[in-house]
């Protein structure tokens, strides 16, 4: 069985700055992570490698430095890792990303699973998953808390608005994983330092996987952002002190001044 997860390097958002010239993310001095619930993704395949056994290659597109998120995903136990890295790459929305990353896999080719994080943290789109699936043409169920492999089927509880849906697909099939699913495991020490000094991170660039430029990066993307910016300070809240009939009349008179009521 081989699994192939989806993994992105992202700006820790706790650190993350608009440039209010260019309203652009300011990456510069940024610590990067891997996007949350990619590791929930990962945790799950690794967790079928450990109970029906499987083969788990990561594959990630992103710049050189992205090569250090797939090295902390070999250290968490994953097998084979891909960094998609080129300039053809740049500026993709995720159609083009999608795209790129569907040309990957159809690379590697016999996968039997893929799975990705539901979102990634700094687009919020949750698009990629299912537009991947669409290129591929496989069955995919997104929103997925638990998972098993049977008999040649994945079994996936899938989280709606208003509960669960036990969903059965055939395989090969996409999953998109939640934060709910798991708890991402840490990699010990020996693992850290293997992945760096013995592991390889393979690279591919737009020849490697046989796609159109004109279908990738900025040119191949049909959405683009008009401007980012980041939203205005909430105003100050106000206490109303006093007794409560008051107060309550205090209330009403604000809201009624606001227009509320």
């Amino acid at each position: 069985m081989k699994i192939v997860v989806m993994i992105k390097q992202v700006p820790d958002t706790t650190e993350v700055k608009l440039d209010p010239r260019t309203g652009t993310l300011i990456r510069e001095g940024v610590p990067s992570i891997i996007n949350p619930e990619d590791k929930n993704a990962l945790e799950e395949a690794l967790k079928l490698k450990e109970t029906v056994g499987a083969t788990v290659v990561v594959i990630s597109m992103g710049p050189p430095q992205a090569e250090d998120a797939l090295r902390e995903a070999l250290a968490m136990g994953a097998d084979d890792a891909i960094l998609l890295s080129d300039r053809a790459f740049a500026g993709a929305d995720t159609w083009a990303t999608a795209t790129t990353l569907g040309y990957a896999l159809k690379k590697i080719g016999d996968f039997d699973l893929v799975l990705a994080g539901r979102q990634a943290i700094d687009g919020d789109t949750a698009q990629v998953g299912p537009q991947l699936a669409e290129f591929l043409k496989v069955p995919q169920v997104t929103y997925v808390r638990e998972l098993a492999v049977v008999d040649g089927k994945v079994q996936a509880k899938r989280a709606v608005e208003d509960g669960y849906e036990d969903i059965e697909a055939k395989l090969p099939a996409l999953l998109t994983i939640t934060k709910e699913a798991n708890t991402p495991r840490y990699p010990h020490a020996g693992a850290i330092i293997t992945a760096y000094r013995e592991r390889k991170v393979t690279r591919w660039g737009v020849q490697d996987i046989g796609a159109d430029p004109e279908a990738l990066g900025l040119k191949g993307s049909p959405t683009q952002v008009k401007r980012s910016f980041s939203p205005p300070p909430k105003e100050p809240g106000q206490i109303i002190k006093g007794a409560p009939a008051e107060a309550a009349k205090d209330l009403v008179a604000i809201l009624r001044q606001k227009n509320i009521i």
